[in-house]
């Protein structure tokens, strides 16, 4: 591997545009020397900010294929959902190392020819779920580790972002939610919550997914938003939205364990990913940042003992959060999403130099994001329970764990 990493950019919409901008860019060992969207204002803006911040001219076009034939030695794949294994796949075959980005599956079948394909090839692959760099995720999966929370019994997360107006105006904007939120109704974007609580109980490692449950809501929010914006959307006054507004899904484990997410993006609401993990000798709150254990005194079980744990989570940042986060610079917390983006690409690019499998691997891709196909067919035929495939084929008996950090 060269001392700078030649990195391709495939799709460059606000997603792939911010992690070339403040990530990628951003990293010594990294050229960024080709991009590529079904866009040519977009790949000409991204050519433009890569001449300006490092000098370089970098090749761009519409076709993503045409990518492959320059000289490169990985790629981020940041396209559209329904592109975005389509996309890993050709690079794959090409033995061009992978970054894809996260979104749900819309069937088993390609995500079946997304493992078989990377365990044929063996190029390397990560997906790129953020969410598991990210700071209080990685503190409780410390203290879980030290089994501070004793036996772990029940986790939760959710996907609570109110997204009307991105959705509505998809058309706009040139993304892809609105005609999925049009056409699917499905737990469709799982891998923000399921990412950290797979890592934390050994999913593929030691652990598997068995079965999931699904339910949605009826689908009101969206059809209520653009009537109230009827000048901003005239062209969706008609629109029928098949997604619910909120889906609830539940994961049995192997280990006995239990799973519940939740999506919740299309009613008034604050953003909040839910992360909790609950065992028998305590639990971790994400949203207030609170963590209880067993043996407090009996008064701290009273309602307004809740009050005084609010953010008691700071506590034991110094003994459980990792030396990555403690000493985090303004800089890499700048690079995205409070430090998590810059810590995942480091992960990527450091696999990469050493020759070593990243902690997020194909299997996790495959695992996660089935949710999405399995939560579908849950939720057509009632509520009824889906199995969930074993991508391993029975390898997750004896996969070590690996973890994105050290704790």
């Amino acid at each position: 591997m060269r001392d700078k990493i030649r990195m391709a950019v495939i799709g460059l919409g606000e997603r792939g545009y911010d992690l070339l901008c403040y990530v990628l860019l951003s990293q010594d060992d990294v050229d960024v020397v080709a991009v590529c969207d079904t866009y040519q204002d977009r790949v000409e803006r991204a050519q433009e900010k890569i001449k300006k911040e490092k000098g370089l001219d970098a090749f761009g076009t519409i076709h993503y294929k045409e990518v492959f034939e320059k000289d490169i030695d990985a790629v981020l794949v940041a396209t559209s959902w329904e592109t975005h294994i389509e996309v890993a796949l050709y690079a794959l075959k090409k033995g061009i190392p992978t970054a894809m980005e996260v979104g749900g599956a819309y069937t088993i079948d390609e995500l079946w020819d997304l493992v078989k394909t990377q365990e044929q090839t063996q190029t390397p692959f990560m997906f790129m779920e953020n969410c598991c760099f990210d700071k209080t995720e990685l503190m409780a999966t410390a203290m879980a580790r030290k089994g501070l929370f004793g036996k772990i019994v029940h986790l939760a997360g959710a996907y609570g972002h109110d997204l009307r107006k991105q959705i509505a105006g998809g058309n706009i904007h040139r993304h892809y939610r609105l005609r999925n939120y049009k056409n699917r109704n499905c737990e469709n974007y799982p891998t923000h919550e399921i990412g950290p609580i797979a890592k934390l109980i050994d999913i593929n490692r030691g652990n598997r997914f068995v079965s999931l449950v699904s339910v949605a809501s009826k689908a009101e929010g969206l059809k209520e938003y653009v009537k109230e914006h009827a000048e901003e959307y005239p062209d969706l006054q008609d629109a029928e939205f098949k997604q619910g507004d909120i889906v609830t899904t539940i994961i049995t484990c192997a280990n006995g364990e239990t799973v519940t997410l939740r999506l919740d993006t299309t009613l008034p609401r604050f953003y909040a990913r839910d992360f909790t993990v609950r065992g028998t000798k305590g639990f971790y709150e994400q949203n207030t940042n609170t963590v209880f254990l067993d043996g407090y005194k009996e008064d701290s079980v009273a309602i307004n003992a809740y009050k005084r744990l609010i953010d008691n989570g700071v506590e034991y940042e110094k003994e459980y959060l990792p030396t990555c986060w403690q000493n985090i610079t303004k800089e890499q917390m700048e690079a995205g999403h409070g430090g998590m983006d810059y810590f995942e690409f480091r992960h990527f690019i450091e696999c990469l130099k050493k020759g070593e499998e990243p902690a997020i691997d194909v299997y996790d891709a495959a695992t996660w994001m089935a949710i999405t196909a399995l939560s579908e067919q849950s939720i057509a035929l009632g509520g009824a329970p889906v199995l969930f495939p074993d991508f391993t084929n029975g390898c997750w008996v004896y996969r070590v764990r690996k973890d994105v950090c050290e704790f």
